[in-house]
């Protein structure tokens, strides 16, 4: 059995940016949302999950803003007409009968990252697996026997999943070793600092020898060693040991979200097809209609809908 859990702010960023902005008849923009729905209904003709959840970003300051008032401060602030689009994915969600969770303080992987946990404990069903439907790879440091990344290739059609052979094949890591990755070379989308002057060959190749940050450390604060580390960058880490330190606690997404999450709320197909069906059309995603699982429809998925000179869907 399978459950599917959306990074839904990921996804619609990623949508907002791939696709063109089609509007609806009101000239609202509905393209994120269009291309988040492509993307879910792959998903599911994909993977074929028997549970499904959605997360998203609440628009407060997270813990981790509160720590690191620059957290995501060099990120462009999305337009509006990427923010009206949010609830009408919820909308869309709630005629598909798909719970939403989201908790002010915390980001969507952290709740992501909590519902993970909490899937095998309650033990319904021990062998349920769990797939990350999401725009980025954040959440590639929750990969482990049971739980895979399912993201977008280029474009909008292709997907790839993340098992950890696929990671250890991109990234020559482990899924456990992507957060001390992310500690020692930063990342310029979070605006996690990492360690200034180590880049992403030198933060890999050290944690294929030393495994963690903690061993590494170990070395490093030898009085006499013989391993083979550069004077140079054995003095940017010695130097920058707190704020490498500090950038994985940005980076490690937290397990304790206070979500009310049960398994038995997220088990999907008990939805009625008629308030989807309105609900889809309402924003004249008519071919989607044609897609509504369970439908037996086995047309080929499209990039876009059919458009007038303005953009608008017909």
């Amino acid at each position: 059995m399978k459950f599917l859990i959306i990074d839904s702010n990921a996804l619609l960023h990623r949508s907002f940016h791939a696709l063109p902005p089609l509007m609806d008849k009101l000239g609202n923009q509905t393209g994120a949302v269009y291309g988040y729905l492509l993307t879910l209904f792959k998903a599911i003709n994909d993977i074929g999950p028997e549970f499904i959840a959605a997360t998203f970003d609440t628009p407060s300051p997270t813990f981790r803003h509160k720590k690191f008032k620059e957290y995501k401060a060099k990120r462009e602030k999305a337009p509006d007409e990427f923010y009206e689009q949010i609830p009408k994915t919820k909308e869309i969600l709630s005629a598909f009968s798909v719970p939403v969770f989201e908790k002010e303080g915390f980001e969507a992987d952290d709740v992501i990252a909590t519902i993970a946990k909490k899937i095998p404990k309650q033990q319904i069903y021990p062998e349920l697996e769990v797939y990350i439907l999401t725009g980025d790879l954040d959440t590639l440091q929750l990969v482990n026997k049971k739980t895979k990344v399912y993201t977008l290739g280029r474009g909008i059609k292709e997907a790839v999943i993340y098992d950890k052979k696929k990671i250890l094949e991109r990234f020559g890591l482990l899924p456990g070793q992507m957060v001390d990755y992310k500690a020692l070379a930063g990342d310029a989308s979070d605006n996690i600092p990492g360690a200034t002057g180590i880049g992403e060959k030198t933060a890999i190749s050290l944690l294929k020898k030393y495994k963690d940050l903690e061993t590494l450390y170990q070395v490093l604060e030898q009085k006499e060693t013989k391993e083979d580390i550069k004077p140079r960058i054995k003095k940017i880490l010695l130097e920058q040991k707190d704020q490498v330190f500090f950038s994985r606690l940005l980076a490690q997404t937290r397990k304790d979200a206070p979500i009310d999450f049960k398994i038995k709320n997220c088990k999907f197909g008990d939805f009625d097809k008629k308030t989807l069906k309105e609900a889809l059309e309402k924003y004249g995603f008519y071919s989607l209609v044609k897609r509504i699982p369970g439908e037996n429809n086995k047309q080929d998925n499209v990039l876009v809908e059919k458009k007038d000179r303005n953009g608008k869907l017909f």
